[in-house]
């Protein structure tokens, strides 16, 4: 019985820090990467549609994205989605394609990126909290109920600690490696 709370208590963890990594994609790094532009869409025949499923969206170089889309007439709606968006960047349009070209990041953006990364991170922590938290009352009720022992409640409570102290021990690990990324100059 015990067993399947701790299991299942690991997977929420698990699942806790595989959502702060992909929110971490929205962050901007010294590099810029495609997924700033994940959350835009633009309308697209009646349909919400994100920008890289109506053309490519290529990362040619550290500063520069360029959206080229497979139906020409769509370059306005991208550029207008991108300009709402408030990304940092104002599109460039040739007619065909549209460029965003990222300038270097200041010291100040840089600092002001890791305190949102930290942000996440500690709204991964609190959720791996909420989760030990879960699968202890779970196991209280367990206790309450006489289906285990006061000693196997016990030992379950202080496996369910460590994992808890592991995955915190593998976030703060993760924290600090994408700090190092972000105020990297």
């Amino acid at each position: 019985m015990t067993t399947d709370i701790k299991t299942a208590c690991q997977e929420d963890m698990a699942g806790s820090i595989d959502h702060m990594k992909h929110s971490f994609k929205s962050l901007r790094t010294g590099k810029v990467t495609v997924q700033i532009l994940d959350n835009i869409k633009i309308d697209y025949y009646g349909t919400a549609t994100s920008l890289d499923q109506v053309g490519s969206v290529i990362a040619t170089d550290a500063t520069t994205i360029v959206i080229n889309p497979w139906e020409k007439n769509l370059v306005a709606d991208i550029e207008t989605a991108i300009a709402k968006a408030n990304i940092g960047v104002n599109p460039n349009s040739d007619g065909e394609t549209v460029k965003l070209f990222f300038p270097p990041m200041t010291v100040e953006q840089r600092q002001e990126t890791a305190k949102q990364m930290k942000g996440m991170g500690e709204n991964a922590k609190v959720s791996i909290r909420n989760d030990r938290k879960k699968a202890n009352d779970q196991i209280k009720k367990l206790e309450k109920e006489k289906e285990i022992t006061t000693d196997e409640s016990k030992a379950a409570q202080d496996e369910i600690q460590k994992t808890t102290d592991k995955f915190i021990a593998q976030l703060d690990s993760i924290l600090k490696d994408k700090e190092a990324e972000i105020l990297k100059v």
